[in-house]
């Protein structure tokens, strides 16, 4: 079997909870031999850690703060998070960044979290997951302020042009994250993924949100993987199986997995 790692999955979420046992094992089918967690809140801490507790060795859970949830009470989200790090249990800081979208009220607030998280990671020698929306100008000024060499990790949901993905090389060893927008119609993703190599390249599916072509418009969920990477072989004119071997072992790599990588 074609072997995957699915590295942004927040099947921790109340989407999952009729069906979360049968959800692993759809990916298990699938192919899916390991799942990264990322985080998002404190308020959404201890389902992530309990889920991930219940299949160790194929679930890797993060500790971070997502931009979206900066707001008043942003220091004590914070202090989670640095009170988490201590443990030895994270894979990664992550999802981190800054979002523009969604609100601007706390962009600053949100520019001084994302900083404090690069820089516990750099401390902890721990990748870092990148969310960036509607700030990607933001987010190169925060990197330009870190200039850490340790600095690695992906950009998650990466939807931007080559020139942007040339620009990620300045600031460390950034990986870009393929998921289902790579499937629709009238994505310009296919172009931009023509000039990066596999080598760069990690697939993740962000469910339960931006399911791929043909599921679009139900949940998400990590056995859809494959799907995002039939679309990936198809735009780099290569097999499938070259896809799942190439971004399994970066995963593997970046995140320190430790799993079985008997890969094809």
């Amino acid at each position: 079997m074609i072997k995957y790692i699915d590295t942004h999955t927040h099947i921790y979420d109340k989407a999952f909870d009729r069906d979360i046992g049968d959800t692993i094992l759809r990916a298990k089918e699938s192919g899916i031999i390991a799942a990264v967690l990322p985080a998002i809140d404190k308020e959404n801490h201890e389902r992530l850690l309990s889920l991930s507790a219940g299949y160790p060795g194929y679930l890797y859970p993060c500790t971070g703060l997502h931009p979206t949830s900066v707001d008043a009470g942003w220091r004590e989200e914070l202090d989670l998070v640095y009170k988490n790090s201590s443990d030895n249990l994270f894979c990664a800081i992550g999802e981190i960044g800054m979002d523009g979208y969604w609100s601007r009220e706390f962009i600053k607030e949100q520019a001084e979290v994302f900083e404090a998280q690069l820089r516990l990671a750099c401390k902890l020698n721990l990748p870092v997951i990148i969310h960036s929306r509607d700030s990607t100008e933001e987010i190169f000024r925060v990197l330009e302020t870190i200039r850490e060499p340790a600095l690695r990790g992906v950009f998650h949901t990466f939807s931007g042009s080559y020139e942007t993905y040339s620009r990620l090389s300045r600031y460390g060893d950034f990986l870009i994250g393929i998921g289902g927008v790579v499937t629709y119609k009238n994505s310009k993703l296919p172009e931009t993924l023509k000039k990066i190599p596999l080598e760069r390249i990690l697939l993740e599916t962000d469910s339960p949100w931006l399911t791929p072509s043909p599921h679009r418009g139900s949940r998400n969920e990590p056995s859809y993987i494959p799907l995002i990477a039939g679309t990936v072989a198809t735009v780099k004119s290569c097999p499938v199986s070259e896809v799942a071997r190439v971004t399994t072992n970066n995963a593997a790599l970046l995140f320190g997995i430790k799993t079985q990588l008997s890969l094809p």
